[in-house]
């Protein structure tokens, strides 16, 4: 990174490689394709873990992607989203909210309705 001229303390992103200038409109050729196949985008990207980590994490994706086609582990997956984490959770109306920005209809879907949280038993399934 280097200093935005005029602006003191405020990085400004490098050109090239697909990322835009802090400020400017995104660089040519973003968003087309990416990520890539493996989670790239352009030369960034991928897996910054300790080695030791590699082979588990390659064993994790290789038995996800069979899980993925799996059409019993896919229902096994559903009866648990259903019956353990309470899914799916409802759409509620924040009628008030709506008044205040000029009558908008604004929904929020309740995650907060998922037992334990939505992020903790959406990992763990």
């Amino acid at each position: 990174m280097t200093q935005s001229p005029g602006r003191p303390g405020r990085p400004r992103a490098r050109q090239g490689g697909g990322r835009a200038q802090a400020g400017g409109p995104p660089a040519a050729g973003v968003g087309a394709g990416l990520p890539d196949r493996g989670g790239h985008f352009g030369r960034y990207g991928g897996r910054f873990v300790p080695e030791t980590l590699m082979s588990p994490l390659i064993e994790l994706e290789r038995a996800w992607a069979a899980a993925r086609r799996d059409r019993s582990f896919q229902a096994r997956l559903a009866r648990l989203l259903s019956d353990y984490a309470g899914r799916p959770t409802p759409l509620w109306e924040a009628a008030r909210l709506g008044e205040h920005c000029g009558g908008a209809r604004i929904y929020l879907k309740r995650e907060d309705l998922c037992h334990t949280g939505a992020h903790k038993i959406n990992n763990v399934l």
